[in-house]
């Protein structure tokens, strides 16, 4: 992110680069964003279009300068320019310093922006406005997930919320992500009904980049910076690809003529709100693709897929693993063309081709399928690791925990991966010790209808949960013709699942709160947004192991909170009680495999109110270790994948 001495010099009247929106130094700048090749050198990026003059060469050469070997050093003499135009490309004639005058005049005046950053596309409006918003979210079909939020500054931001001290940290950050942030106490005027529909959490961000902080300069409201996209497709750096496809979205366009090689959404990370723990959501921009752990000494090198929905590509060339960033769900073609050239862009910058692939053992997953086609092209040998395992060796890889002396508890609990026994999982418990992962146990298994649209449909959980054909609660979440067609293929379904994400879903529309995702993981966000505040002395668990078992009993579990649903129990109370059950199942199933260590993962494991009651059950007594670095989600899967090959093979 941009530094203070950078920032200083762009707002100085008597500096050379006053106003100059990419004025960058050693310690600040585009780094994976401009990258070509390896090492990171001029010569290697995009930015060596723009040859330096004579001051930026003085101060690239000098020793005692900051801006010593900066690979990103320009000015307005010799660097970047940046452009306003209308829809149709056609320019509007400003200065740079006016262009960001009438940048926030037209933000003002509820025009949709499309303005581009240093690693993509960022589309923008005014957030105090709700026709202006309501507009965006019509335009870019994205009718529920909630919308990040540019302040101007730190400043304007902690007027108008309450910001903690590790909050603070994060946004002031050289990676400076989105930080959720409770919205207890918020006393602003954003639109918040059309940003965050049904929410009580803020997605916020403030000035990264010179560009944006050029923008922030003019702005007298904070306002959206979504990526520059329409919903599930990749984020767009190109300016002519911007005009073409988004010039039906926004009004007007602010380019620049920076090449970005690889363009980047921005990282998204949560703290829970009693201990603090960090969780990150979406690993990309500031992050992406170093990853600081433990050199490796072997000399294979290995490429690894990843998933399907939450993808990222892993690869070892040398002593170090690289992590790249955040590509999306691999249904979306452009997604996965994508994806298909950041796993061709590692071997480019790299110089090496990997002599083994890793894949997940999903036969369907557009991951693998591409691993197998790298594998025939490059005779490398391909591996499949299945799904839960590499999700508990990245967190045994990310506390280089492979030769912790103690048996640890591997719990992890997702939507959905391909099991060892062709069922679906998600609700998952294993052992590890000495080099070695065997699953112990699973949620019992429930009906898996519909395929995968029972991941969009919450009904359909609650539906093979439910017991009986007449309750009202959920037949009249259905037509007559559809009951008929899912109760028989409830009858003959031979695909079932244990996966903790749909009993999630299950929950959410037992409860009334949502039968339909409009966005992964809305059922659980939305469950977790009904608690302010919990008690556990007030929690009651609705299942308790009290022998060693294979099997959770998925369906005593939900039938006794849908007991609770039925006699009318508050729905906040009845969500405690959910997740406080789950936090109680996990250190039981410690106990009675008989270890204090226990590892988490899955994207279930993004629900930070578990987190927090997880934490306080366990008190000093358990020895819980969590993805810190990476997202619990699928994001992870590629370094899981790695670290089990690398640690449990065989197994």
């Amino acid at each position: 992110a941009l530094c203070t001495d950078c920032k200083n010099e762009i707002l100085d009247p008597q500096n050379r680069r006053h106003l100059y929106a990419f004025t960058t130094c050693v310690n600040c700048g585009p780094r994976w964003a401009i990258t070509n090749t390896f090492p990171f050198e001029r010569d290697h990026t995009s930015i060596r279009v723009f040859t330096m003059c004579s001051d930026c060469e003085k101060e690239y050469t000098d020793p005692t300068n900051r801006r010593f070997h900066s690979q990103t050093n320009s000015c307005s003499k010799c660097g970047i320019t940046v452009q306003l135009t209308d829809s149709q490309g056609v320019i509007h004639e400003y200065s740079e310093s006016e262009i960001f005058e009438r940048t926030a005049e037209l933000l003002k005046e509820g025009c949709i922006l499309a303005f581009k950053n240093t690693s993509g596309y960022l589309l923008c409006c005014d957030a105090t406005n709700p026709a202006a918003v309501q507009k965006l979210r019509s335009k870019k079909n994205r009718p529920g997930k909630p919308f990040a939020i540019l302040y101007p500054s730190l400043e304007m931001l902690q007027k108008e919320i309450p910001v903690s001290q590790k909050q603070l940290e994060a946004l002031s950050s050289t990676e400076r992500p989105i930080v959720i942030i409770p919205g207890y106490g918020y006393s602003g005027n954003l639109a918040l009904e059309e940003l965050v529909p049904q929410l009580n959490q803020l997605g916020i961000m403030v000035p990264y980049s010179g560009i944006l902080q050029m923008l922030a300069e003019e702005l007298t409201m904070p306002i959206v910076a979504t990526s520059g996209n329409f919903h599930g497709s990749p984020i767009i750096s190109d300016n002519a690809e911007a005009l073409t496809i988004l010039g039906d979205v926004a009004d007007y366009f602010v380019n620049h003529d920076l090449p970005i090689s690889n363009p980047q959404d921005d990282s998204v990370v949560k703290y829970s709100r009693k201990y603090e723990q960090k969780v990150v959501f979406r690993r990309s921009r500031g992050y992406a693709p170093n990853y600081f752990g433990a050199e490796y000494h072997g000399d294979e090198k290995i490429m690894a897929m990843g998933a399907q929905l939450k993808s990222a590509i892993g690869f070892l060339p040398n002593n170090f693993v690289y992590l790249s960033q955040y590509l999306g769900n691999l249904d979306n073609y452009d997604v996965y063309q994508r994806f298909k050239k950041t796993a061709f862009t590692f071997m480019d910058i790299f110089e090496v081709q990997p002599h083994k692939i890793i894949v997940d053992s999903h036969p369907a997953y557009q991951s693998t399928q591409l691993g197998f086609e790298l594998g025939k092209k490059y005779g490398a040998e391909v591996i499949k690791v299945q799904h839960h395992k590499a999700h508990f060796a990245s967190v045994l890889g990310e506390h280089e925990l492979f030769d912790f002396e103690e048996r640890i508890l591997g719990v992890v609990w997702d939507g959905t991966g391909y099991g060892d026994d062709g069922q679906i999982w998600g609700g998952e418990f294993f052992s590890y010790q000495d080099h070695s992962m065997q699953r112990v146990a699973h949620f019992d298994y429930f009906n898996w209808l519909a395929g995968d649209k029972m991941a969009r449909e919450l009904r359909l959980s609650f539906l093979s949960l439910v017991d009986g054909n007449t309750e009202a609660s959920y037949t009249k979440k259905f037509t007559q013709e559809e009951l008929d067609i899912y109760r028989t293929l409830k009858k003959k379904n031979r695909l079932k699942t244990s996966s903790v994400g749909r009993l999630f879903d299950a929950v959410a529309s037992a409860l009334d709160i949502c039968d339909f995702n409009t966005y992964e993981g809305e059922a659980a966000i939305l469950l977790e947004n009904y608690i302010e505040d919990y008690d556990l002395e007030t929690c009651n668990s609705y299942l308790s192991l009290t022998e060693i078992t294979s099997e959770i009993p998925t369906g005593l579990l939900f039938s006794n909170l849908y007991s609770d649903i039925k006699q009318g129990v508050d729905k906040e109370m009845i969500i405690c009680n959910f997740l406080y059950t789950l936090a109680k199942l996990i250190l039981e199933m410690a106990n009675l495999n008989k270890t204090r260590a226990i590892a988490l993962s899955g994207g279930v494991l993004q629900n930070t109110i578990l987190i927090d009651m997880l934490i306080e059950l366990a008190n000093v007594q358990y020895k819980l270790f969590f993805n810190r670095n990476l997202s619990p989600n699928d994001e992870n899967i590629a370094f899981g994948q790695l670290q089990y090959y690398l640690n449990c093979t065989g197994n």
